[in-house]
């Protein structure tokens, strides 16, 4: 398996646009990591803000810097998409540093342990000593990928009914 990170540009616009419809074709209106991709109907708008994120400048004052990266294959197909929140504050406390989505269609190939992998060295280049990562209890996935890349349970909170973990782990 060889992916790579790379950072949404508007010539990935058709294959994001793809790899976005392939969860609403799943019955998947969350895409976690994704900067609100989801969410964003227009990709030029939704790229700005990932692109205006990545800097203390001109980051949305209610968010935080985050980097987002799409993982590609060897087809330079879109796997997934990863971001890294460079601080925590609000919410994000609980939610943590890091959220990841792979594409329907390539669930349980190890895609999302190695983006998790790669991320780590961008989180530690970028400064950070450590990554906080929250996980639905029931997503035993998630919870391996975490455990995967070195991820130890910290606590427990409750999310909209639903209990959820936070993991650190250690760069």
């Amino acid at each position: 398996m060889k992916i790579r990170l790379v950072r949404p540009t508007m010539e990935l616009k058709n294959k994001v646009i793809d790899f976005r419809q392939e969860f609403f074709d799943n019955g998947e209106m969350i895409i976690n990591g994704s900067e609100l991709l989801d969410k964003t109907e227009n990709y030029d708008d939704w790229l700005k803000a990932v692109i205006d994120n990545t800097r203390e400048e001109t980051v949305n004052p209610d968010w935080v810097v985050t980097d987002t990266f799409f993982a590609l294959d060897e087809n330079d197909r879109i796997i997934g998409i990863i971001d890294l929140r460079h601080t925590l504050k609000g919410f994000l406390k609980d939610f943590g540093n890091c959220g990841y989505s792979v594409r329907p269609s390539e669930r349980r190939k190890g895609y999302a342990t190695e983006m998790l992998h790669l991320i780590l060295s961008i989180a530690q280049n970028a400064g950070l000593s450590e990554l906080h990562l929250a996980v639905e209890k029931s997503n035993l996935p998630s919870i391996g990928t975490i455990v995967k890349n070195g991820g130890v349970y910290e606590r427990s909170f409750n999310f909209e009914g639903e209990q959820a973990d936070v993991y650190n782990i250690l760069l």
